[in-house]
Parts: C-alpha cells; sequence; structure tokens
C-alpha cells in the first residue's frame, strides 16, 4: 500500500501544482466559519503550507489528500469488513433519493460550506442545505434494527475502518514530505506574486488623497 499512495500523492499534488494558477484572491465577503479540514490538518504541515498560505490554496490540496484516503478506506471496507460496507452501501442508496449539492464538486470546493453566513435582516429565500434535507424513503431503505452482536461486530468493523484511515493518514504525510520543497516552489512563484499585488492596490487605495470637488 505504501508504493501506491506514494504514487497517488505524486499524482495528486501534480494536479494541485496544475491548478494553482487558476487561483484568485477572493473579492466576495469572507465567511466566518473555520475549516475543520484545513485548520491544524497534518497534511499542511507535512506540505510546509500551515503558514500564511490562502485557505482556497490550501483546501485544494488537503481535499485531494482526504480523497486519496477514502479511497484506500472504502476499498479496505469493501474486502474486509462486510457489514460495515453493507451499511455504507444501504445509506448510500438513501441519500440517492435526496437533493445532494455537494455532489460532484472539484477538490478545490469539496467539503466547503454550501451557503454563505446569513446576513442580519437579509433572510434567504432558500439555501442549498434545505434543499439537500432528506426526504421521504421508502419503507425497503430505511436502516433495519440490528441485534446486539451486529451491533457490536459492527463497532468492531468501524474501528478497523478508522485505524485503517489512521495508517493511510500517516503514509500519506511521510509521502507528502518529498514534496515539501517544490510544493513551498509553487506556492511562492505562483501565488505570492498575487497576493503581494493586491496588497501593494489595497495599500495604493488607501494612501490616496481624497479627492477635492
Amino acid at each position: 500500500m505504501e508504493r501506491t499512495l506514494e504514487a497517488l500523492v505524486g499524482r495528486a499534488v501534480d494536479a494541485w501544482i496544475a491548478w494553482l494558477p487558476r487561483w484568485k484572491p477572493a473579492t466576495h465577503r469572507t465567511r466566518t466559519r473555520l475549516c475543520r479540514r484545513c485548520i491544524g490538518s497534518p497534511f499542511l504541515a507535512a506540505a510546509g503550507l500551515d503558514g500564511d498560505v490562502p485557505h482556497a490554496v490550501q483546501h485544494a490540496l488537503t481535499t485531494r489528500m482526504k480523497g486519496i484516503i477514502d479511497t484506500v478506506v472504502d476499498d479496505y471496507t469493501e474486502h474486509n469488513l462486510p457489514l460495515l460496507a453493507k451499511e455504507l452501501r444501504e445509506t448510500e442508496k438513501r441519500k440517492e433519493l435526496s437533493y445532494r449539492p455537494e455532489v460532484g464538486l472539484d477538490p478545490e470546493f469539496d467539503g466547503l460550506q454550501l451557503d454563505p453566513d446569513p446576513v442580519p435582516g437579509e433572510p434567504f429565500l432558500f439555501t442549498l442545505g434545505e434543499l439537500a434535507e432528506d426526504g421521504g424513503v421508502p419503507e425497503s431503505l430505511r436502516p433495519i434494527e440490528l441485534s446486539e452482536e451486529e451491533k457490536q461486530a459492527l463497532r468492531t468493523e468501524i474501528r478497523l475502518a478508522d485505524e485503517c484511515a489512521d495508517h493511510a493518514g500517516r503514509l500519506v504525510c511521510l509521502a507528502l514530505q518529498e514534496h515539501r520543497m517544490r510544493a513551498r516552489e509553487a506556492v511562492q512563484r505562483i501565488i505570492e506574486p498575487q497576493v503581494d499585488a493586491m496588497l501593494d492596490a489595497l495599500s495604493e487605495s488607501l494612501d490616496m488623497p481624497p479627492t477635492r470637488w
């Protein structure tokens, strides 16, 4: 698994670097919620990007790394954890019956909140989160009550899946360290000039004397 993960991480970093020129400084209203995927992320620490790097740039990398781990855990679950695999398949079937705006997003957008923070006095007519709420689920797809033995077996399989994810995460971090220099170089070459230009423009606008009529 280690060699496979090294190759997957290398290709993911390649894709992330290829995406970097598409990033532009945000000009819209910022959101107040912290991104749980990026705050304190060991992936960013391993890649040397846990410092003063725009969140969108960080998020595009962490999401790609999470996707690698999800693939490893899904494969392990499908081949080794039958109860958990069955539960996940049935959960996926139930989700397919509802609107899911978070599905199919590009990596740099995956995991972000679907709706902006509300502005006091300006209510939304509707939100994507509300549209994504589960509707009626047919009786045949509703969860079946498990026996105590099945519940205990399922807890064991969930623990094994968590251990697989933890192991894969450690290997991904080790692999990311091999790409640390080129990740930092790409940010310095592509991202930092845009940030500097934005700060220079902001500084000029603040220093500009008031217009006299």
